[in-house]
């Protein structure tokens, strides 16, 4: 998988960080969290039940795609990517990106957010993620991939996902 830039997409509690993670480990490659691409002002607002604008994204996003356009050897990110403009953007950087977004109810993505610790994402926010989110096109590049079931389930689907 050289040179793949992959995007493990979707709201906060999908599982984007573990199925990310797990999916670099499979194929070789190196894994970023967007999360750690987010200025300090951004975190704030959200760790403060406060939704992001497009004003503050736009900058975060075209750091995001200019970050996996660096690593030519190929890598995996977690990125919510929620918007089909969000992943133009991120495209425009680096065209060839896969996406693969996860998948759930908003019962079990709930019930996950609410069992995390430490994290700067409330789940006070999960509303308005999922009013966000606008699922992959049926021509854009990548799959969606259930989440229900073990992490391992869901990375062997996300692998078969990507073919």
């Amino acid at each position: 998988m050289s040179g793949s830039a992959v995007v493990v997409m979707g709201v906060s509690g999908a599982g984007k960080s573990v199925v990310g993670a797990g999916l670099a480990a499979r194929l070789g490659l190196p894994f970023i969290d967007a999360d750690h691409l987010h200025p300090a002002a951004n975190v704030e607002k959200m760790a403060s039940g406060i939704p992001l604008t497009d004003d503050d994204r736009w900058p975060w996003l075209d750091v995001v795609g200019s970050t996996l356009a660096a690593h030519s050897e190929g890598v995996v990110m977690a990125c919510s990517a929620l918007r089909r403009v969000y992943r133009d953007r991120i495209r425009r950087a680096a065209p060839g990106t896969f996406f693969v977004e996860l998948d759930g109810t908003p019962e079990l993505l709930l019930r996950r957010i609410s069992a995390r610790v430490g994290h700067f994402m409330p789940p006070a926010l999960l509303t308005s993620q999922l009013a966000t989110l606008e699922s992959l096109a049926p021509d854009e590049h990548g799959a969606r991939v259930s989440i229900d079931g073990t992490p391992d389930e869901v990375l062997t689907r996300a692998v078969a996902a990507m073919g």
